[in-house]
């Protein structure tokens, strides 16, 4: 059985031995690199800087609401916009190893600019067993580069620490409890490291970043709303996603030739394995109409995604 009190205090300890300086985390609000940094910020204190990176990818109001959440747990917290550098580098990609890697190279770029002002040399990661073992990790075939495994550049100027390499979402989240962190954090659903870059199949540019962004917060505000409600149970993940295609649809009497969104929700409990979420029809269609709403003169129809995992992966890219 996981000892949570056991992992943390050897955690700690090691930590503390290995980290001798200063350290910048890249985090995010999500419970692998909050979890993180509050070990490492157990282990060396103010030694830490957390750096919160603004890619143009982040869901609603993200940025600001976990900027207020981490200073209020205490951390250390910089904001970078990065916004136009990211949407830059990505124009034109559309294959989904490409953005990734495109991504967690300019992460690194960005922390590297941080560490050499700050006379950094370690770089803390909410790295989870998942992320490298989708990524290769020598022992399967690679699924997907996670931005912060597989994404990664070969030189970087300094020495990365992993503290939750080894653990699954589920150990991370007892963990996270035992760290005093708030239930909004520690049982917080998955955020994709590159954000909505990989929720948009295609080119991730400001204007489809703006369906997608939308389309996720009408997904994750009505099932929440129907969790609340007793409708349904909490599913393991839910977004929505902008696929590459457009269909004609009707909005008055008035042709029109949109997007199509797809809702993805699932149950699981490492990520490794997940099977579809059986939403109530009436969740469905409050989606459906909100963003067909919302939306109306970009997205003309939004669908259901009932493929487990295998054979599908959770995130679409």
């Amino acid at each position: 059985m996981f000892d949570a009190e056991k992992f943390i205090e050897e955690a700690v300890e090691e930590l503390s031995r290995r980290i001798k300086g200063k350290a910048v985390i890249g985090i995010s609000g999500g419970v692998d690199s909050t979890t993180a940094a509050i070990l490492v910020h157990r282990a060396i204190g103010e030694n830490l800087r957390c750096v919160l990176v603004d890619t143009g990818y982040m869901r609603k109001n993200e940025i600001e609401n976990n900027e207020k959440m981490l200073t209020k747990l205490g951390l250390s917290v910089l904001v970078i916009d990065a916004k136009e550098r990211f949407y830059e580098k990505l124009k034109g990609a559309v294959d989904p190893e490409q953005k990734r890697k495109i991504i967690g190279e300019l992460f690194i770029r960005v922390f590297e600019e941080v560490a050499a002002k700050e006379n950094v040399k370690f770089f803390v990661q909410g790295t989870i067993a998942p992320d490298w073992i989708e990524s290769g990790g020598g022992l399967r075939d690679r699924i997907k580069s996670h931005h912060n495994v597989g994404g990664l550049p070969e030189k970087i100027e300094f020495e990365i620490v992993e503290p939750l390499r080894d653990l699954y979402k589920d150990e991370v989240r007892v963990i996270g409890c035992k760290l005093g962190l708030p239930p909004e954090i520690y049982e917080r659903q998955p955020f994709p490291g590159p954000g909505l870059a990989v929720r948009i199949l295609g080119e991730a540019n400001p204007e489809s970043v703006k369906i997608a962004r939308e389309a996720c917060a009408i997904v994750e505000e009505e099932i929440e709303k129907a969790v609340k409600n007793s409708e349904m149970s909490r599913p393991w993940q839910y977004f929505a996603v902008l696929l590459p295609c457009k269909t004609v649809g009707v909005h008055g009497d008035v042709r029109v030739y949109g997007a199509v969104v797809a809702v993805r929700a699932v149950e699981s409990l490492d990520g490794m394995s997940a099977a579809y979420s059986k939403i109530p029809h009436d969740v469905l269609e409050r989606i459906s109409v909100r963003i067909t709403n919302a939306l109306k003169d970009e997205v003309s129809r939004v669908v259901f995604d009932i493929t487990n995992k295998p054979p599908g992966t959770i995130e679409y890219e």
